[in-house]
């Protein structure tokens, strides 16, 4: 278990039901914590009764086409993460700032058909898998992983020292796989992807892979996939 989850448990009596956060920009995983800025009354309603309740969020990327049904149901990705609020700082003004640390990954089996303002779904919870059969190999995807996320650290004593810090805690690979995958800006449909795979050396190939596309250039449109570390604040 990662510092963060023991500060933020995983509550005993979870009921696999979720209140979901869905956003068009941001796909969030286990072991990080997302700032986020809550002002939509829905959202605003939705906070209060995690608050009051388990005070779990799942964020939820919507699909591309969402603006035109954003104020009614528009389609979401069937992979979410599911957070715990760690921090909460309400404004004069009515709104919210937060801090969500991402807890599990989860498939939405079903949205409920609940007379509420916002939407709510049961979920499945997947937790990592570690193959056995590829131990082995497990210590040369980390190496190559960290060298190439050494690539994209821009030099700087914080950016390094933020760097130094993730790759010299020796991290299980699924944790190391996610932080990284959130630091960096990648494209919204890898990140989905790389969220929806709980098999950790599936995903950690993935990410590998994707890292040396785009250190060779082959991205079709290098400003999508400009790479910052540490993360900027969410705006949301």
């Amino acid at each position: 278990m990662s510092d963060l989850e023991s500060s933020a448990s995983w509550p005993e009596n979870f009921s696999g039901v979720v209140k979901l956060f869905p956003l068009p920009n941001l796909v969030l995983f286990p072991h990080v914590v997302q700032p986020l800025h809550i002002f939509e009354p829905r959202y605003c309603e939705m906070l209060e009764d995690s608050l009051g309740t388990d005070s779990l969020l799942a964020m939820a990327l919507l699909h591309p086409g969402w603006e035109s049904n954003y104020l009614e149901n528009p389609k979401l990705c069937e992979h979410v993460c599911v957070g715990k609020i760690i921090s909460h700082t309400p404004t004069d003004d009515g709104r919210h700032n937060i801090l969500l640390v991402g807890l599990r990954r989860g498939r939405i089996i079903n949205e409920l058909d609940e007379e509420s303002v916002y939407r709510q779904a049961n979920v499945e919870i997947l937790e990592d898998v570690y193959p056995p059969d590829d131990d082995e190999q497990r210590v040369g995807l980390t190496n190559r992983l960290q060298q190439l996320f050494s690539q994209f650290v821009p030099e700087g004593l914080e950016a390094q020292e933020s760097f130094k810090q993730l790759v010299g805690r020796e991290l299980p690979l699924g944790v190391l796989t996610d932080t990284i995958a959130f630091a960096l800006g990648l494209p919204l449909p890898v990140k989905q992807q790389l969220l929806s795979e709980n098999n950790v050396d599936v995903r950690c190939r993935l990410l590998i892979r994707c890292l040396e596309s785009q250190i060779r250039g082959d991205e079709s449109d290098p400003s999508e996939t400009s790479s910052r570390f540490p993360p900027p604040f969410s705006e949301n």
